[in-house]
């Protein structure tokens, strides 16, 4: 069991499966890049199995959540989907992706075990998403997020966020789109992820705005609180359902008493949050041919360790040490 002072047990991992990304949105990083990792730092397919393996059977872990970067970048996913699939008992995976490599591996995903995907799509305008991610690529988008309804990866859930003075007025179409095509639409608050640093906290788009420009159109019926659980989505019922859509207010209301995640990322460290500042190198571990027993101790010790506030420095967010894409978001 992964389980901190605070008596919080995480059950969620989430694994970043490589740094790079092929799009540049705004918030993320800047438009030249980064710098990226040396294939030798990142963690191999096996070693990638062996410790989801390792979180599965020895300390609780019961979702699995492939992150990146952008992880359909990955050459070894499918693979290692099925690896995953395999495992007794087997965890409920999921994937988060920017969907422009979907419409070709949406089948072979659902075929090798994958259960769901989500899909960041900030705007249903091509030229603001070109603006917002630098690239050209929205009709990629909009046919991946197709091809995975097909392919049954569902509930196929849409990340939205928004930017002042770019999609801050779409909040009632993209809902309106969601429900048309039989999508789940979360909207997330922007936070300091962006490798510039710069986020600010003033003009922000703020859940109460996002809410507000949706009872412009909607009449929504919050589920409470019983119906959430540890997830990070507060939801409402759109129109007396059935559906549903969901806000995460990282800034404006934190839900770090509730969290149950551990995070990988690519390059084989533990974080406790992606606000942390520190992390614990599980990849010096596997690449010293120590036991599974031990590399699971050191799992414990990480997760025992965890703040209250999981990196959170109230009233305002501490900059991550590094960029969203080595982490996972």
């Amino acid at each position: 069991m992964l389980i901190d002072t605070y008596g919080r047990v995480a059950t969620d991992l989430r694994v970043s499966l490589t740094d790079r990304c092929n799009l540049r949105c705004t918030y993320c990083m800047p438009e030249e890049g980064l710098q990226w990792l040396a294939k030798t730092d990142l963690l191999t397919d096996d070693e990638i199995v062996r410790l989801i393996g390792i979180a599965v059977t020895s300390l609780g872990v019961e979702e699995v959540r492939f992150t990146g970067g952008e992880p359909l970048l990955r050459p070894g996913l499918v693979g290692i989907v099925e690896r995953v699939a395999a495992l007794e008992p087997r965890p409920q995976m999921s994937l988060t992706t920017n969907g422009i490599g979907l419409k070709r591996t949406a089948a072979a995903l659902k075929a090798a075990g994958l259960d769901r995907v989500n899909v960041s799509l900030d705007t249903l305008r091509p030229d603001v998403f070109k603006t917002l991610t630098r690239r050209d690529r929205h009709k990629d988008v909009i046919e991946g997020l197709h091809a995975a309804r097909e392919a049954g990866l569902t509930p196929v859930k849409v990340n939205s966020v928004l930017m002042p003075g770019l999609n801050d007025d779409e909040a009632p179409d993209l809902l309106a789109w969601a429900v048309e095509h039989d999508y789940e639409l979360r909207f997330i608050e922007q936070m300091p992820l962006d490798a510039q640093h710069g986020w600010k906290r003033d003009g922000m788009i703020t859940a109460g705005d996002i809410l507000a420009s949706l009872r412009t159109r909607f009449e929504l019926t919050e589920e409470g609180s019983q119906a959430r659980g540890s997830a990070p989505a507060e939801r409402w019922i759109v129109d007396g359902g059935p559906h549903r859509v969901g806000v995460i207010a990282s800034v404006t209301r934190p839900f770090c008493a509730a969290c149950d995640r551990t995070r990988l990322t690519a390059d084989g460290q533990i974080r406790t949050c992606l606000f942390a500042r520190e992390e614990t190198d599980l990849r010096a571990a596997l690449r010293s041919d120590v036991p599974d027993e031990e590399i699971a101790r050191i799992w414990r010790e990480a997760m025992w360790g965890k703040k209250a506030g999981a990196g959170l420095d109230a009233p305002t967010f501490v900059q991550p040490d590094r960029p969203m894409s080595a982490i996972g978001g």
